[in-house]
């Protein structure tokens, strides 16, 4: 659809004034303590390593089955072909298993990054992006603290590929595939005040079986996706060194004390490529 000379200048003054107050105002502000989020539990003393959460992740969106497999001092890590990688350690405790994808944060910082709401924190918890209203910066890449959004950087056609908790599927009121087709029950679905009540029930019970801490309890400001371990975490290869508060906090003013330009030209970019593109191509005949 093209766009007229009045219609971009209308795009770009609504983006400026999104990065200006808007977008710093929803990260910062509207902290949605009272939405109770959907979210998972993955239990690293119940996962067997099967590669069944991987292979479901795959078919549901339409992506390459594995082709390889956990082996202990092997680092498998996500990619635009893989939303969650299964990894074994050697740990205090004999080999471990454990699930790695995006952890959906309470304030997540790539949403707070993004110049258009691509990515977008939904109310039900999971954090999807929108490839209709992606430019391409890839600032959710450089802001995430967990390094989960991958580029394809070899399509024409290029995705952020992360996984987004098969939100569809949860607006059906479904489930997860890889909750779903977890044959060990590693992986649980529910709420996150649900799953942190479940979480503490099962250290409680068994102290001797789980490390005392739950991971995304805190980190980051808090996460959809939780983990339970038999070790300490940095034995299973997590960041352990993340801040409790969220990270969008970090930036908390930023937009108020930079040049203009730098709040600007985005959305200058944005409003050219939205005057520019679906254009037909001209051409100029012979007389």
């Amino acid at each position: 659809m093209k766009m007229n000379r009045r219609n971009f200048f209308q795009t770009l003054g609504i983006t400026s004034l999104t990065l200006a107050i808007g977008k710093s105002g929803k990260a910062i502000t509207n902290k949605k303590t009272n939405v109770d989020f959907k979210g998972i539990l993955i239990d690293a003393t119940r996962c067997v390593g099967c590669q069944s959460c991987e292979i479901a992740c795959a078919e549901v969106n339409n992506l390459p089955e594995p082709t390889d497999s956990p082996e202990v001092g092997i680092t498998r890590n996500l990619t635009e072909f893989q939303r969650c990688v299964v990894n074994a350690y050697d740990t205090s405790k004999g080999e471990i298993y454990v699930k790695k994808q995006c952890m959906h944060c309470n304030q997540p910082a790539c949403d707070a990054a993004c110049l258009t709401q691509a990515m977008n924190k939904t109310v039900e918890g999971p954090v999807i992006w929108r490839g209709d209203k992606c430019m391409g910066c890839r600032y959710c890449m450089v802001s995430c603290p967990f390094d989960i959004p991958k580029f394809e950087y070899h399509s024409a056609n290029p995705k952020i590929q992360k996984c987004d908790m098969c939100f569809s599927k949860i607006k059906e009121g479904g489930v997860p595939a890889c909750v779903e087709n977890c044959p060990a029950e590693a992986i649980i679905f529910g709420t996150r005040r649900e799953l942190l009540n479940e979480a503490r029930k099962r250290i409680v019970e068994n102290p001797d079986t789980y490390y005392n801490h739950i991971y995304g309890e805190s980190e980051a400001g808090g996460t959809c996706v939780l983990y339970l371990s038999p070790v300490p975490f940095e034995e299973l290869g997590f960041k352990t060194n993340l801040q409790n508060s969220s990270y969008p906090e970090l930036s908390k003013g930023f937009l108020y004390s930079v040049p203009t330009i730098f709040v600007l030209w985005p959305a200058l970019l944005l409003g050219l490529r939205e005057a520019t593109k679906d254009e037909p191509v001209k051409t100029i005949e012979n007389e």
